[in-house]
């Protein structure tokens, strides 16, 4: 093994340092959200009563277990009777904009949650949305 720095070595060295350059460290993880667990939930086939109680039963084990994002998968609403009952419109899901509605109008629920977003294309786009959640403090 060469103990001497080569002269190239040097000047290169000269080079960074006068260039007042940054690395980047990669022992720090800059996400907002560390998603080490992560579960999903899809509520195709649920009526609107047993999603709601499944995601909310989801979000209390979820919590407790230390889950730190959820992917609940409510589908687009492109297939559901909502042309059967007039009082509801055609052009909605019912359960895409009601479970959300769902979790916003519950105290206990949004006390556990950091944010609620809409999901990315692979893992639902439209018809599903990502729940990230806080940190189970002891």
């Amino acid at each position: 093994m060469n103990n001497s720095i080569s002269d190239k070595d040097k000047k290169d060295w000269e080079n960074f340092l006068s260039k007042k350059e940054k690395l980047q460290n990669k022992d720090i993880n800059t996400s907002k959200y560390k998603t080490t667990k992560i579960k999903t939930c899809d509520l195709h086939g649920y009526s609107l009563n047993q999603a709601n109680q499944k995601v909310k039963d989801l979000i209390l084990k979820s919590y407790e277990n230390g889950v730190s994002k959820l992917i609940i998968v409510t589908g687009k609403g492109i297939h559901s009777q909502n042309d059967k009952d007039p009082f509801v419109s055609k052009d909605l899901g019912i359960l895409k904009y009601s479970v959300p509605e769902f979790i916003n109008n519950s105290k206990e629920l949004l006390d556990l949650i950091l944010e609620i977003k809409d999901a990315k294309t692979e893992d639902g786009g439209s018809g599903a949305f990502y729940i990230f959640l806080k940190k189970l403090t002891k």
